[in-house]
């Protein structure tokens, strides 16, 4: 920091590195830190992307997510936020000699360190030092002042930084280098150095061609030069690449220039007399009125004559909105805004508002300008609605026009040049502390030219659409209401009476609405205007989904209307597919979903519905295992979604089958990857649709954790395919589904979706279908220990193969009546079906699933010849297993030689083979497979005289059949530690049932 003698404190990128106490920060040009000791080399790509980040908005939070879109924008890894954090903690010892600090707040992290060791800001104050000087009329200082900021740069901002959204920054900043270099050149044209800028203006010009404001400086540099005829053949080249790029012919300013030059119009010439002081307007939008500038004829001068509101300051204005009296909630959005305008130096002085329609975004924004007004923006509030959400937005011209009349400026006296009224109206409230609304903005376009230069004002904007290339804007995302402001909303509407009286119908139409306040502000209106009804009475009214929307209306206010602003503005495909979405009826959508209903293959398929997610008609919820989105509709956003997927006949039935299709490809390919190459199930004609290939292989990298995410979108499409009738889809969904529930214990789910199934099969007629879901049945029955009914179901479905002439269906049928034979003591039956079954697998190329019946065949040569047989057999069941690569299959043949070396008294080798059988169905766990074999692990240790590790051994058996509801498999797992515990003599250790 230096004293001029002016009497300013100017400060410059220069005189901050001069005194360089610890370590100084560059960004115009490439990013560079200089530490006491010299340059600090930061690793080029995410660590640079990231100090960028934060240095820009030095001394304010940047969030993980706003840092996540910058490294990433929109396809960020399922490891994104802590790949920001090593990021950030490498930062962090990187930058311990500059004396910076990078603190974790809330959501994010804040970079400390004073604004005079950042290159950027240095710059901006010194613009704005420049500003105050030419107010004072100080001009000569004022270009001084400019002249070194732009002389700090270093070539173009951030240059060598990768980010759509870092190459968005760095455009505004260059804007702000031309801006201030426009700045001091018609300064010092006001202070008759034209010959002087004739030296770079040129080079000015060819790096700007379609600047017009360089132009028109070069053009009166040459006029006042004594070069006439240079400076027209400067404004035709102008108009000829205006035409050929631009397809445009140049604005007022320029052709009203060339009209002066041509006419030596006296008021081109420098003035005679000293120039009053200048309004305040920024240098970086300064219009060229006053002396030295063009003459567009009698509009111009009729507004040149006009008094202005920079001349004269009027009251006010106080535009805003009536706030709602019943606002409820949002604490922490109302700080995090308060701190963004009014926070302080550190301040951004622009706070942005997003989220979903009828979120209450603008009831929100209302309810804080009022509350900052008076301490903090008493000079006036600026209020307009931009009508973003609509067909037809109101443009930065408009509005401009609306706020400098509001300001005080007269009709006549308003240009018609969006630049100059612009430059006017930041001019305007440069010295003045206005708050300006803007609400449902609906881009960043429509919003930069409303931004004020510097000062004291504050902007405050809402928006459904994602804007996030504001310099310095703090986003904020509003969500739906947390129960308990819902219910005080609903209090402050219906009464605490009422509420009270009906507290748990209160919490239910709470739910009902999904927590949105739109929605739960018309339906407590509602009961407000009627009284006599109860809050009981509104949620059966909302409980029917097809009339829900309707009943969401009231007067002016209706949940439909705002959900149709939005969705008005989207683009044919986009409206297609918000309507085909709705199909899919699971709890969250995948991003393969939009691919599937519109039979859109294109490998990455969430580019179908990011466009929704930009509209807030979709949510963004999570990140599938291939690193593509994972999308959630609001309740009633999806409700509306099918209204307009009905009113265009979608989806059709072929949609619905790929989607369903896609569940089933899905599925059907992570359990092959599970299993290996047979999966003991019948398999049918039902429609798969493959999402592309490369996308698949990354989501079923883990099969386990991709069926463990998505099994209640499984159960969803099951049970949507009963429903829809297709009956195929259905049970081979289902059979599939079980393969893997039966695995993992999830028998509730395998129960609820077996009836469902069932019934839909047997009323399309489908006789394998019924075969394949009584062949389901009798697993189940199996696994509730239930002999009778598992018999009866295995017959049945025996039966139902054998009329449609399935020879692998009655294979898997006689290898598990096998089993039930020889539990029955019925050898010779059991060795029958083992034949039969191997003769039917053979029959139909399907050898891979002999290891069942080889088991059963193990088994009996064990009770009747003897080991050496049953050592046949099972190994052969093993090599069968290992072959289909069936880990499930391995163990369970493990498990019967291990049981066959607890026969022949080889207890060491029943560990071995019991430990091994483990490894097989610990991941990602087989609580059935588990407890059976720690139950065989606790045995042969028992027998090896390790009791206490086979007490450990037999004690997780006891939880694990408690886990799964099995008390006869509890209680034989507690009889066998009794026993063990007993035998060692340590029978007070054992804990009780």
């Amino acid at each position: 920091m230096l004293q001029r003698n002016w009497g300013v404190t100017i400060s410059t990128a220069t005189e901050a590195e001069s005194d360089i106490r610890h370590g100084f920060f560059r960004l115009l040009g490439s990013l560079e830190v200089e530490g006491p000791g010299g340059p600090l080399r930061v690793p080029p790509g995410r660590q640079q992307v990231v100090l960028a980040s934060l240095l820009l908005d030095l001394n304010r939070i940047v969030s993980t997510d706003q840092l996540v879109d910058v490294i990433w924008s929109h396809d960020p890894p399922e490891t994104a936020r802590t790949q920001v954090q090593i990021c950030v903690s490498r930062l962090r010892r990187l930058l311990v000699p500059t004396g910076a600090v990078i603190d974790t707040r809330t959501p994010g992290y804040l970079l400390r360190a004073g604004p005079e060791a950042v290159d950027v800001h240095l710059f901006r104050v010194s613009v704005r030092d420049a500003e105050i000087l030419a107010r004072e009329g100080r001009d000569e200082d004022a270009a001084d002042c400019l002249r070194e900021a732009v002389g700090s740069w270093r070539g173009p901002a951030l240059s060598g930084l990768e980010g759509e959204i870092l190459r968005n920054k760095a455009v505004l900043l260059d804007e702000e280098r031309v801006a201030a270099t426009e700045a001091y050149v018609d300064i010092e044209l006001r202070l008759g150095r034209h010959a002087r800028l004739l030296g770079e203006l040129p080079d000015l010009v060819d790096r700007h061609p379609t600047r017009e404001r360089l132009r028109a400086q070069l053009m009166l540099a040459l006029y006042r030069s004594g070069r006439q005829a240079d400076a027209l053949r400067a404004y035709r080249l102008g108009r000829d690449l205006f035409i050929e790029e631009l397809g445009l012919e140049p604005g007022t300013e320029l052709r009203s220039l060339e009209a002066s030059i041509l006419r030596s119009d006296p008021a081109l010439d420098l003035p005679r007399a000293p120039v009053p002081p200048a309004p305040p307007v920024p240098a970086e939008h300064r219009p060229a009125d006053g002396p030295g500038a063009a003459d567009d004829g009698p509009a111009r001068r009729d507004r040149e004559e006009a008094p202005t509101a920079a001349a004269t300051p009027v009251p006010g204005p106080f535009q805003l909105p009536t706030a709602a009296a019943d606002f409820v909630g949002r604490p922490e959005t109302v700080a995090a805004v308060q701190e963004a305008l009014a926070g302080g130096p550190g301040a951004s002085g622009i706070a942005v508002l997003l989220g979903r329609p009828g979120v209450g975004k603008s009831a929100t924004a209302v309810h804080i300008a009022h509350r900052l007004a008076d301490e903090h923006f008493p000079e006036g509030q600026l209020y307009c609605d931009l009508r973003g959400s609509g067909g037809e937005p109101l443009t930065a011209l408009n509005v401009l026009g609306r706020f400098l009349r509001a300001l005080g400026v007269p009709g006549q006296a308003v240009p018609d040049d969006l630049d100059e009224r612009s430059g006017m109206y930041r001019g305007i409230i440069a010295s003045r502390r206005l708050l300006v609304v803007l609400d449902d903005a609906a881009s960043e376009a429509q919003v930069l030219p409303l931004l004020p230069g510097r000062g004291g004002c504050g902007v405050l904007i809402t928006s459904r659409a994602r804007i996030t290339g504001l310099p310095g804007a703090h986003r904020i995302e509003l969500d739906i209401l947390d129960e308990s402001a819902a219910l005080d909303l609903l209090v402050r509407v219906i009464g605490k009476d009422r509420v009270e009286r009906e507290r748990e119908s209160a919490r239910a139409l709470v739910r009902s609405v999904g927590r949105l306040p739109l929605a739960l502000r018309i339906a407590a209106a509602r009961l407000a205007a009627r009284p006599h009804w109860s809050v009981a009475a509104m949620v059966t009214r909302l409980s029917d989904e097809r009339r829900r929307l309707d009943e969401l209306a009231h007067g002016d206010m209706t949940v439909r209307s705002s959900l149709s602003l939005t969705y008005d503005g989207l683009d044919a495909v986009t409206a297609r597919v918000f309507g085909l979405l709705s199909a899919a009826e699971g709890p969250t959508v995948p991003s393969w979903a939009a691919g599937a209903l519109l039979d859109d293959p294109r490998p990455f398929p969430a580019d179908l519905t990011e466009p929704l997610v930009d509209a807030r008609m979709l949510d963004a919820t999570g990140i599938d295992p291939a690193g593509e989105p994972v999308y959630r509709f609001h309740d009633l956003v999806r409700e509306y979604a099918r209204e307009k997927a009905d009113e265009q006949g979608l989806p059709t039935p072929d949609g619905h089958r790929r989607l369903i299709g896609g569940w089933l490809a899905l599925l059907e390919e992570a359990n092959r990857r599970i299993l290996g190459g047979n999966l003991l199930r019948v398999t049918g004609t039902g429609e798969r649709w493959r999402p592309p290939a490369a996308y698949t292989d990354v989501l079923l990298a883990d099969p386990h954790r991709w069926i463990d995410l998505e099994r209640p979108g499984l159960l969803a499409a099951i049970t949507q395919a009963a429903r829809l009738g297709f009956d195929e889809q259905c049970w081979e969904l289902a059979s599939q589904f079980c393969v893997y529930a039966e695995r993992r214990g999830y028998f509730d789910e395998f129960r609820e979706i077996l009836e469902v199934v069932s019934e839909a099969v047997r009323a399309s007629g489908n006789r394998r279908g019924t075969a394949a879901m009584d062949f389901v049945r009798c697993l189940l029955m199996t696994n509730d220990r239930r002999p009778r009914e598992a018999d009866a179901a295995l017959s049945a479905s025996f039966d139902g193969f054998t009329e449609v002439g399935d020879r692998f269906g009655q294979g898997l049928c006689r290898a598990w009546m096998a089993d039930s034979a020889f539990a029955a003591g019925d050898r010779a039956g059991a060795r029958a079906f083992c034949a039969a079954a191997l003769e039917d697998f053979a029959a139909v190329g399907e050898t891979g699933a002999a290891w069942r019946p080889l088991i059963s065949l193990g088994r009996i040569s064990l009770a009747e010849d003897g080991p050496g047989e049953a050592t046949t057999f099972l190994e052969r069941a093993l090599a069968c297993t290992r072959e289909t690569g069936d880990p499930r299959a391995q163990a369970q043949v493990l498990y019967q030689m291990a049981l066959r070396d607890m026969e022949l008294g080889e207890h060491a080798d029943a560990r071995t083979r019991f430990e091994e059988a483990l490894g097989h169905v610990t991941r990602p766990g087989d609580p059935v497979g588990e407890a059976l074999l720690h139950s065989g692990l606790g045995r042969a240790l028992a027998a090896m005289g390790e009791t206490g590790p086979a007490c450990a051994a037999l004690e997780r058996s006891i939880v694990l059949w408690g886990s799964l509801g099995d008390r006869e498999g509890e209680a034989q797992a507690r009889a066998l530690l009794e026993r063990t515990a007993v035998a060692a003599g340590a029978g007070a250790a054992v804990s009780p049932g």
